[in-house]
């Protein structure tokens, strides 16, 4: 198949997802092609089978925001026509599905199948905004095939936007060859030289991740055990972060290490995860953490309870329960729990996960999709 795929080329998970998926069909015989505002992050290097088509909006005095989503659905149509697709695949509702859609129109009497995979926050946070309900709404129903990541996610789909719509859920993958644990000497040293524990965060640093709650659980942590903590990414909360680092008195046991290509090299070294987050669609970090062997404490909120297993692979809290999220970091820590919780993360990774399992779901429905024909 010929597939255009498009993203947003940021550390997100949504993004993230994308390209591990456009590297995966390519591997198995299909030709993607991304359509994206810039190279997705995960993107290291183009191959035979994977091309990239920039998308450029106009900049014009009369503009006082680009129109990167009409923009968007011009650069779909252009490689849509030029290239012969199959289909559009797009990752995040908003404005991707409304772009596909006008794309699909423009294309006609030709059928371009769009197929949407909702992955989170487009539908938990940007979609109940009210200047965006019925967009959002436009854009779901008018897709050809629409995938969810979770259980979690389709039902919140189904009560706040699209009753009847046809939902799939192909959950979040991983690549267990890749993710997997290659303890580093050389990383360990840096941070942890006298052995202490490493805990391990990794987001985009926005409000619902809390990471103050990260900082706060880790101060608990740390008066009960010797203990490093290594805040992965960047975004609106770290400067906040870091001040209350600076007040808790903890700067040199905490160490702010920004963006990461290789973030598998840091989980390596890692004992345990904290994901505080008020609300997770999935927690890809999680997984790609449990990959790796790295057991994980998080809320019991949204997908979470959906890939951690309570007590086998992590724990799970209420939102905000510094106290409880400290006791079960601890309890993990403990002499002669942290192997088998270890070992546990990982086979559950592999054995639920993995990319091979999960690459075949899309094939399967992106067939069946065009095989049905269009819906309207």
């Amino acid at each position: 198949m010929k597939i255009g795929i498009t993203c947003y080329p940021t550390f997100g998970g949504s993004g993230v997802v994308a390209t591990e998926l456009s590297k995966l069909l390519a591997d198995r015989g299909h030709t993607v092609h991304l359509i994206s505002s810039a190279l997705p992050t995960r993107l290291v290097e183009l191959g035979e089978r994977i091309f990239f088509h920039e998308v450029e909006a106009m900049r014009y005095p009369l503009f006082e925001y680009v129109p990167y989503d009409l923009a968007l659905a011009t650069k779909m149509l252009e490689v849509a026509r030029l290239m012969e697709l199959d289909l559009l695949h797009v990752h995040y509702a908003i404005p991707h599905s409304i772009s596909g859609y006008l794309a699909r129109e423009m294309l006609r009497p030709r059928w371009l199948p769009v197929i949407t995979t909702l992955h989170g926050t487009d539908i938990t946070l940007v979609g109940r905004d009210h200047s965006y309900l019925s967009i959002t709404q436009f854009g779901i129903r008018k897709s050809d095939g629409v995938t969810a990541v979770s259980h979690f996610l389709k039902q919140a789909t189904l009560k706040e936007f699209c009753s009847e719509c046809d939902i799939r859920v192909i959950p979040n993958f991983v690549d267990v060859n890749r993710m997997r644990r290659r303890f580093s000497e050389e990383i360990h040293r840096r941070f942890a030289p006298s052995g202490e524990k490493v805990l391990v965060h990794v987001s985009n640093f926005r409000p619902v991740k809390r990471v103050d709650d990260v900082i706060r659980v880790f101060h608990r942590v740390r008066k009960e055990t010797p203990a490093v903590l290594l805040m992965i990414g960047d975004g609106v909360e770290r400067s906040n972060a870091q001040y209350l680092v600076e007040e808790l008195g903890m700067k040199d046991s905490v160490f702010f290490v920004g963006m990461v290509e290789a973030v598998e090299n840091y989980l390596s070294v890692a004992d345990l995860m904290l994901l505080p987050s008020e609300t997770e669609s999935f927690g890809l970090s999680a997984l790609e953490a449990m990959a790796c062997g790295v057991p994980v404490v998080a809320t019991q909120v949204g997908g979470l309870p959906e890939l951690i297993s309570e007590g086998l692979t992590g724990h799970l809290c209420p939102v905000g329960e510094i106290e409880g999220m400290a006791t079960a970091a601890l309890d993990i820590l403990a002499a002669g729990k942290l192997d088998e919780f270890r070992s546990n993360a990982r086979q559950r990774a592999a054995d639920n996960y993995s990319a091979e399992q999960i690459a075949p779901q899309y094939e399967a429905f992106y067939r069946e999709v065009i095989e049905r024909g269009p819906l309207t």
